[in-house]
C-alpha cells in the first residue's frame, strides 16, 4: 500500500511541487520549535523569578540564611532529579536576580525575554542595572 501512496504523490505533485511542500512544512517545524523553546525560556525565568523572590521574602521575614538555600537546593535536587538549575549557586543567582531586577519596572520585562544563562553572562560583564537596561532596550526597540 506504501508503494501506491508514493505512485499517486508522484503523479499528482511535481517536483517543484513537492520541494516547496516540503520547504514550507519544515519551515514551519522550525518556527514551532523555536516558539515552543521561548515560552519555555519564559517559564523557566519566571520559575527563577518567584524563587529568588520566595528566598528573598523569607529571608527578610523569617532571618533565614545559607544554611536554608543550602538545604533548599538539596531537596529540589532530590524531588526533581533530572532537572538542572537547582544547585546552591543558582539559587543564590536566582535571589540575585530578583534583587537586581525587581525594583527596576522598565528593566524586569525586558531580562524576562532573554535566556537565564544569557541574563547571568550579562550581570556578570555590566555595571549596573542602568547598562543592562540600555543594552536590553537596544535589542528590544
Amino acid at each position: 500500500m506504501a508503494e501506491k501512496s508514493k505512485k499517486d504523490i508522484q503523479s499528482t505533485l511535481s517536483p517543484v511541487e513537492y520541494s516547496q511542500l516540503l520547504l514550507e512544512v519544515k519551515e514551519r517545524v522550525r518556527t514551532a520549535q523555536y516558539a515552543a523553546l521561548k515560552a519555555v525560556n519564559t517559564e523557566l525565568v519566571g520559575l527563577y523569578w518567584d524563587i529568588g523572590k520566595m528566598i528573598v521574602e523569607r529571608q527578610k521575614d523569617s532571618g533565614w540564611g545559607k544554611s536554608v538555600v543550602e538545604r533548599l537546593s538539596a531537596d529540589l535536587q532530590e524531588e526533581f532529579p533530572g532537572i538542572r538549575g537547582f544547585s546552591v549557586q543558582n539559587l543564590w543567582y536566582m535571589r540575585q536576580y530578583y534583587l537586581e531586577f525587581s525594583g527596576d519596572e522598565k528593566l524586569q520585562p525586558l531580562v524576562g525575554e532573554i535566556a537565564w544563562a544569557h541574563t547571568l553572562v550579562i550581570k556578570g560583564q555590566l555595571p549596573s542595572s542602568e547598562a543592562i537596561s540600555n543594552l536590553l532596550e537596544g535589542i528590544y526597540d
